[in-house]
């Protein structure tokens, strides 16, 4: 029986306890998975096997050996009579998981040679379950690997198809426009040309009727020239005829000597065409390399021949013009070619003076020159074959220069690519750094106008709470007494009717003295509360707090505590302040109170628009 068997072979290490080396060879069948069998040669077995089958092989080189044996099997296994057999042999009349034997075979006329005979051993169940496990994954891996595959070339065919149908429907547009272009433009050309060719035909009339005239005078001016020519001509050539006749004799006794120097010529010829029949072998390999480049440039060539096809359209008319100017210069370069036809002659007669002269030098020459020839091609021909061989390693090293060229060409390429792409990346860096350094720089000046007016609303608090002390002592002493203020103001009004039992600041005060009406509006409007706790700070977020006019008395009111206008701007990206201690968190704060539907606080006549700041 014959079958087709996979042959698996593997090199095992095995390092625990003492690092040692297996070769392991499977025999399976793709046709039947149940047919597995198992050899394990160790380097001990090996050892037996090398000196009961006479081995010449180590170990190391075995499995390289056995491969070869294997693929020159392979190699004839299609013939009819194969020089090398692999015969699987068994004690059992079928393969019933018996002992097998597998001899490497090599038939001769006299007798068949057993190089190599192994004997494998039938695989248990759990090998033969562990194999086609095995088996499987593999195909579900080839599975998932062919359908992502298929997956990937269906989108990209979906890819292409559609960017195919558009670009046909853009260039059948392109197209359409196209002839709607050239059906008009031939129709304008047609119609320039037939106009200017009416034209050129009158003129080309015109201008052959005057050739034709100058033709003829000139015409008969040349023939009696020409007579006058031939009438000296001829008396030379009596005594040309002289002079050739003792030169033929001569020329006899060259030719013989020329005969014998031809025939060695024939043999270094002959060396010489073996030469060129290699040079023409090796062309022949060229040619058929450039027979299939030229195959895949038809291709394109035919592409390229549609649109020529409507070049050489407009080509052939323009030639039509062309050609009538030809025939203009055509009766111009005749005239110029009759001269120079003349002068031709002349200089052929003095020529052939010259040529008879010459004659009897060079058949002395010759006889040197065919001499000197001989040597020179003994020469010649060793300096052939060293060219041959110098050619031959050129081209060789130029090759490989060439592809060290490319590739550090390519190299260059990347490095450059990578350069850019770091130089862009440090240049948005510095673009960072900058912006950096400038919003650092803003910080600081907030830090430093925050701070400034932290100092100053500390200084505020602290004089508010002093005149708090002084209201509560002077109500004490005093009782119903109004008590002088320390800057010579009235003392501050109450509002019982408001529900407002705290005593009013002397800003409010000062500044009702200065407004009259806005004390008719003193039970309407209610801008300044004192509050004690925290809770009643956050209801009154969106209110302002109002600084004092410009008193004579009060120097810190009118100097601002020695703080610049632009520090009491309101500032849409200022940041609030946040750096109060908890002691003047606690104390009392001067807050405006704005209800609902009251209106704005008046101002002053004095007081700048710079006095209103953010709280």
């Amino acid at each position: 029986r014959r079958l087709n068997v996979r042959v698996n072979i593997e090199l095992l290490s095995i390092s625990n306890p003492v690092r040692k080396k297996d070769l392991a060879v499977r025999l399976t069948d793709d046709t039947d998975p149940f047919f597995l069998y198992n050899l394990v040669i160790s380097e001990e077995d090996f050892q037996s096997l090398k000196s009961q089958q006479g081995l010449l092989v180590d170990f190391s080189a075995f499995p390289q050996k056995f491969i070869d044996l294997l693929q020159q099997c392979i190699q004839e296994q299609n013939k009819d009579t194969p020089r090398f057999l692999l015969q699987l042999v068994s004690s059992a009349p079928a393969l019933d998981h018996t002992p097998v034997s597998l001899n490497v075979v090599e038939t001769n006329p006299f007798k068949h040679l057993t190089h190599l005979s192994l004997k494998f051993l039938p695989g248990t169940d759990a090998e033969i379950k562990k194999f086609l496990a095995n088996c499987l994954k593999c195909l579900k891996e080839d599975k998932l690997m062919l359908e992502e595959k298929l997956r990937k070339t269906e989108e990209d065919l979906t890819r292409q198809l559609s960017y195919t149908q558009q670009s046909l429907s853009e260039k059948s547009r392109e197209l359409d426009k196209l002839k709607n272009e050239w059906t008009s433009y031939t129709t304008a050309l047609t119609n320039k040309h037939s106009q200017e060719l009416t034209n050129e035909k009158e003129r080309a009339l015109q201008a052959q009727t005057q050739y034709q005239q100058q033709y003829e005078q000139q015409k008969k001016e040349l023939e009696n020239l020409h007579q006058k020519s031939v009438q000296q001509l001829q008396n030379r050539l009596s005594e040309l005829e002289v002079i050739n006749k003792d030169l033929t004799e001569r020329r006899y006794k060259g030719d013989s000597t020329v005969r014998e120097l031809k025939a060695k010529l024939s043999g270094i010829e002959d060396e010489c065409q073996r030469a060129k029949q290699e040079v023409l072998s090796l062309r022949r390999e060229n040619t058929t390399l450039d027979a299939e480049c030229h195959e895949k440039e038809k291709l394109i060539n035919q592409l390229q021949t549609r649109v020529a096809v409507l070049e050489q359209e407009i080509k052939d008319k323009d030639q039509l013009v062309t050609r009538t100017k030809e025939v203009l210069d055509a009766t111009q370069e005749q005239k110029a070619i009759l001269e120079e036809n003349t002068e031709e002659k002349q200089k052929h007669i003095e020529k052939l003076e010259t040529t008879i002269k010459s004659l009897s030098a060079e058949l002395l020459k010759a006889n040197e020159i065919i001499k000197k020839l001989q040597g020179d091609l003994k020469t010649l021909m060793s300096k052939l074959k060293l060219k041959n061989t110098v050619t031959i390693q050129q081209e060789k090293l130029l090759g490989e220069k060439e592809e060290r060229l490319q590739k550090e060409q390519r190299e260059l390429q990347e490095m450059g690519q990578s350069l850019r792409m770091k130089e862009q990346e440090v240049c948005k860096l510095q673009e960072q750094l900058e912006n950096t350094m400038q919003k650092l720089e803003e910080s600081k000046q907030l830090l430093k106008t925050n701070e400034n007016v932290i100092s100053w609303l500390n200084r505020q608090l602290s004089e508010v709470q002093m005149a708090k002390r002084l209201d509560t002592s002077a109500s004490t002493h005093g009782g119903g007494r109004a008590a002088a203020s320390p800057h010579g103001m009235p003392d501050r009004p109450s509002f019982p009717i408001s529900g407002i039992n705290h005593p009013i600041s002397p800003l409010y005060a000062f500044q009702n003295l200065l407004d009259p009406t806005h004390s008719k509006n003193a039970n309407s409007q209610c801008p300044v509360q004192f509050n004690t706790h925290l809770s009643k700070l956050n209801r009154c977020s969106d209110a302002q707090t109002v600084t004092a006019t410009n008193h004579p008395a009060n120097k810190e009111n009118g100097d601002h505590l020695g703080l610049e206008s632009k520090y009491f701007k309101k500032k849409d990206d200022s940041i609030p302040l946040r750096g109060l201690s908890q002691n003047t968190l606690n104390s009392e704060y001067l807050r405006p109170y704005v209800p609902a539907k009251a209106q704005p606080l008046p101002r002053a006549a004095g007081t700048p628009a710079s006095a209103y700041f953010p709280g």
